[in-house]
């Protein structure tokens, strides 16, 4: 099959709502592609979908309508490989018409052609027109709310840096679970498998092939899919050995394990959800971790403070929007509105202000979220610590390479700087004790 059409193929499982990682990961592994191939079909799949709200207004602008989805779609690769590859634009205009040709008859080739040569004529022009008419959502490609919000809170020039980060190519990460492997080990698998590093983050290594998801070492535990900056969530609240420590919304665990291996397998530590087969899932994957102190409970969150227990560390990585983590999950943008970043915002309230109570003295909090609005973040944050003046914000790890920027509170947004990472924020809380 033509690699158009396999992407094609891909694009319309993600409309028919599956989402974009796993239709790709599946799809690699039923097929066995080159390193180029996959690089090309992971570029044009992800930048598609991307980039659909500029597409479809160069498309809309040209057609009255294409009521072909595989047409459709066809016109998309074509006018991104054009617009955001440096492709051959005649040879990029000759394989899709030859293609439609195949597919639908001389006819519909012919208007394929046409509607591509009128693209390649003009859309450097449409672009520099929307700019200057106050559209530059639909050439950026986000919903008009969406961009409106961020340059609302970051100003013109930030928040479209912002949102031109978010539509970078993501790379999977892999974490070493050093209850089980060493990094030693896993790079010289990687040296083996013929993977290259793209960036390493104590022990998260982003690399270029998703191959290692069928691995016996992924299936055994010794690495697990994790993002860096969910991991150094779950690091910079540094559970030791021993102690009692707490995870709030803890699905699907990740940030569990890598509480439990930095208390190497020894202590308590208690996993939270208000969905039981969420904690199924969070007890499977820390126990093919290897840990074993992992109680989950089910537990609305914002109901802790009624029971009477109180915990050294607890770790609060709230539900939130999302937006953050839109490099990996594009298609999420045309799915949001609005309306429940309130209702988010005063959920993690809730929920932190619920925590902090069973904390106990000169304890520890680290609250996190994956989206970069000011709303869920550090807005909330302030209004905790106002609220709560025996608690104070305590120093972040964050590594050399990792690229972001502290708010007035404390706080560290991942943020447009990060080339790699997903966008995340993440502040630490300390209980002040009696003496103090």
């Amino acid at each position: 099959m033509n690699i158009k059409a396999r992407v094609i193929s891909l694009i319309k499982e993600v409309e028919n709502g599956k989402y974009s990682n796993i239709a790709l990961n599946e799809y690699f592994k039923d097929n066995a592609l080159s390193k180029k191939e996959r690089g090309f079909i992971t570029e044009l799949f992800y930048g598609v979908i991307r980039n659909k709200i500029f597409l479809d207004y160069e498309i809309e602008k040209r057609t009255t309508s294409v009521k072909k989805d595989w047409l459709k779609n066809m016109l998309r690769i074509s006018m991104y490989q054009m617009s955001f590859m440096n492709s051959d634009d005649k040879g990029v205009i000759w394989e899709a018409t030859e293609l439609s040709k195949k597919k639908f008859g001389v006819p519909v080739g012919k208007f394929v052609n046409g509607v591509l040569r009128s693209y390649q004529r003009e859309w450097k022009d449409d672009v520099k027109d929307l700019k200057e008419s106050g559209k530059a959502h639909i050439y950026l490609s986000y919903p008009q709310w969406f961009y409106e919000k961020l340059i609302g809170e970051y100003g013109v020039e930030e928040g479209e840096l912002f949102l031109k980060s978010l539509k970078k190519i993501p790379y999977i990460s892999f974490r070493v679970n050093t209850l089980k492997y060493t990094t030693d080990e896993f790079e010289k698998l990687l040296q083996e498998k013929k993977i290259d590093i793209i960036k390493k983050v104590d022990t998260v290594y982003y690399v270029d092939s998703g191959i290692l998801l069928y691995s016996d070492e992924f299936k055994s535990g010794k690495i697990i899919v994790q993002d860096g900056s969910s991991y150094l969530s779950a690091r910079n609240l540094a559970p030791k050995s021993g102690e009692s420590v707490l995870d709030t919304c803890s699905a699907p665990g990740g940030k569990t394990a890598v509480l439990g291996e930095l208390m190497k397998n020894e202590g308590e530590l208690l996993a939270l959800d208000i969905y039981p087969h969420k904690l199924k899932l969070i007890e499977e994957n820390c126990k093919k971790c290897g840990i074993t102190i992992v109680q989950p409970v089910k537990m609305d969150a914002r109901k802790l403070n009624q029971q009477g227990k109180k915990f050294d560390k607890i770790l609060v990585d709230a539900p939130c929007s999302g937006y953050g983590v839109l490099r990996k999950k594009p298609e999420a943008i045309y799915n949001k509105d609005s309306e429940n970043v309130e209702e988010l915002a005063k959920l993690q309230f809730e929920i932190l202000e619920s925590a902090s109570q069973i904390l106990k003295e000169s304890g520890e909090l680290v609250y996190s979220t994956c989206t970069i609005l000011t709303e869920e973040n550090g807005k909330n944050i302030k209004k905790f610590l106002e609220k709560y003046p025996e608690f104070t914000t305590t120093d972040l790890y964050i590594p050399e390479n990792v690229n972001g920027t502290f708010d007035e509170v404390g706080g560290f947004t991942v943020d447009y700087k990060e080339e790699i990472l997903d966008g995340f924020y993440i502040v630490k809380l300390k209980k002040r004790g009696k003496e103090c």
